[in-house]
């Protein structure tokens, strides 16, 4: 997949998440699925501090300071109250500038970039591919969190 392709799945992304977050209170953005699961506060986060690692093999700088991308790393225990984790809104505008700057280092890099070997995943390529599915799977999970807030949905 080059630019051409990648952008459009990027932005539909990134449009899915801002729908199902509007209008979501931080106390509503704290509502824990039951019997486990995490609240949309560290869903958006997560994809936030996983756009890190898209960010810097692109090389671009990084949105977030890291103890608070930190905070929302895979295995980090469920953020429960306010305070505990970054605001919604902040969450919100991390997520909009990172996509000016992973839509900027897609459209930048080159094949030599795309080809280079990445731990775990193959090549940087493939790492992106991997990142966007991760990123698609927990958006898909923000529309049901929005659901249990209260809220009707914001895709018909």
């Amino acid at each position: 997949m080059t630019a051409k392709t990648l952008t459009p799945l990027f932005e539909i992304s990134l449009s899915a998440i801002r729908a199902n977050a509007e209008g979501v209170t931080d106390a509503e953005a704290l509502i824990q699925p039951q019997p486990g699961g995490n609240c949309m506060n560290w869903v958006i986060g997560h994809i936030v501090s996983s756009r890190e690692g898209m960010l810097k093999l692109l090389g671009e700088p990084p949105v977030l300071q890291p103890e608070a991308a930190a905070r929302y790393e895979r295995g980090t225990a469920p953020i429960t109250s306010e305070g505990d984790g970054l605001p919604l809104s902040k969450l919100l505008v991390a997520l909009a500038t990172s996509q000016e700057r992973l839509l900027r280092g897609i459209a930048d890099a080159t094949e030599e970039k795309w080809n280079e070997a990445v731990p775990n995943f193959g090549t940087a390529r493939q790492a992106v591919h991997f990142l966007h599915f991760h990123e698609s799977y927990h958006a898909g999970q923000i529309a049901l969190l929005r659901r249990m807030a209260g809220k009707k949905g914001a895709i018909q």
